[in-house]
């Protein structure tokens, strides 16, 4: 996959003063990149896929939007990094529409890996390649990665950016987001602490 940059600007939020950047994919998809710094040596990086309920609308039965707002946070007092905000990677790869029809199955007792393979999905369809071409384009060969997914570790792994540092970023758990946090850990393998 590549990655095709398309223009940056200024983007000061709660957090800091960022740099927003706009790359497009060979589909056409436009996906962000906010930076902090020089993006010297090892820089923080989180590597974030949309979730519209949670990022968006604020679900709790997720822990999206926490995610994402700590590692702005953690980003900004570090004073270096990026956070690539992957948008075409909806409900682990299967898209808005079928992320609702899998919380309807949830509804019924699934959990979420059981809901998307339910539905004829695997249980989790996403590619990290554009992220490593992202990283790429900014010379950024070696991260401190913020995530407790192994898969995005090894993803960075295969294409060549060395992850020098797993850094956690666990948030609070609610009754909603509890089943969802369990099968995350349980079933594929996400990491604490």
């Amino acid at each position: 996959m590549t990655a095709t940059y398309l223009s940056n600007a200024q983007l000061p939020n709660q957090y800091g003063n960022f740099t927003i950047h706009v790359f497009t994919d060979e589909n056409g998809v436009e996906h962000p990149a906010l930076t902090m710094g020089k993006l010297e040596e090892t820089p923080l990086a989180r590597i974030h896929s949309i979730c519209t309920t949670g990022d968006v609308f604020g679900s709790k039965r997720c822990d999206c939007q926490s995610q994402l707002h700590v590692a702005m946070r953690m980003i900004a007092e570090s004073g270096n990094g990026i956070l690539i905000y992957l948008r075409h990677q909806e409900g682990r790869g299967i898209g808005l529409g079928n992320k609702i029809r899998a919380y309807a199955l949830q509804e019924q007792g699934f959990d979420t890996v059981r809901a998307n393979v339910a539905l004829g999905y695997a249980a989790d369809m996403r590619n990290y390649d554009i992220a490593a071409e992202i990283l790429r384009h900014f010379g950024i060969g070696k991260i401190r990665l913020m995530t407790n997914n192994p898969a995005k570790i090894e993803a960075m792994q295969t294409n060549r950016i060395e992850v020098v540092e797993r850094v956690s970023l666990w948030t609070a758990q609610n009754p909603h987001n509890a089943p969802y946090i369990d099968a995350k850990k349980q079933k594929m393998k996400h990491m604490e602490g």
